[in-house]
């Protein structure tokens, strides 16, 4: 199983990360040491990364804060009581209700069973979250690395990670994803906390004057 790095050793193993690339090193001298970015491995969670998929990561938070207004703890059961119309007046797409209510179903009938994800393996993981519908790389990627804080997770489907490569290493905006991946390898076994140093510059750059960029 990948190991997992949490707040007694995440910046040790960021300092590990930046003595072996001077660009991220500059990240971590200019901005400091990124948050400690954390999720629950939650069904909840789950539904939070699905709303994340394709769209903002504002507009993926108040569709979660209205889905929790209504219903309060976000559970499989409670989420299937909710009719389409229901579910609409939170924010989730056509496309989202039909994955929200795949993933209650899966966790109802014992499909999957999260709380023995955090003892398994990142390929067994992610085999069993994508056998549900609506549930791509991309989606176990971010549950791998926020919810389980495994050390050795890269996000190849995620737009911003791959552009803050590009900005981080001053590299043409053209350049290939096949060459950002390669660059990727260099940082196993820690790629997940290589990739937090470059959500944290990416956010950094972007932040309004004064406010803080924070992945939630």
């Amino acid at each position: 199983m990948t190991p997992a790095f949490n707040q007694d050793n995440f910046q040790s193993l960021c300092n590990i990360v930046a003595a072996n690339d001077a660009h991220l090193k500059t990240v971590i001298d200019a901005h400091g040491y990124p948050p400690l970015w954390s999720r629950t491995p939650t069904f909840a969670t789950l539904i939070h990364i699905i709303l994340e998929q394709q769209v903002s990561l504002a507009s993926a938070k108040a569709a979660f804060l209205k889905l929790q207004e209504r219903i309060g703890h976000i559970t499989p059961d409670k989420v299937l009581l909710l009719t389409d119309e229901e579910l609409k007046a939170c924010y989730f797409s056509r496309q989202k209700i039909t994955y929200a209510r795949h993933l209650a179903q899966a966790v109802l009938a014992g499909t999957i069973h999260l709380e023995d994800l955090e003892q398994q393996p990142d390929d067994e993981i992610r085999v069993a979250l994508k056998q549900i519908k609506g549930i791509g790389d991309w989606t176990v990627d971010v549950f791998l690395m926020m919810a389980l804080h495994r050390t050795d997770v890269f996000a190849p489907g995620d737009i911003a990670l791959l552009k803050s490569i590009k900005e981080v290493k001053a590299l043409p905006a053209e350049t290939p994803r096949e060459v950002l991946l390669q660059i990727a390898a260099q940082w196993a076994p820690y790629r997940t906390v290589a990739a937090f140093i470059l959500w944290h510059a990416y956010l950094q750059k972007r932040k309004p004057k004064g406010a803080e960029g924070v992945v939630s």
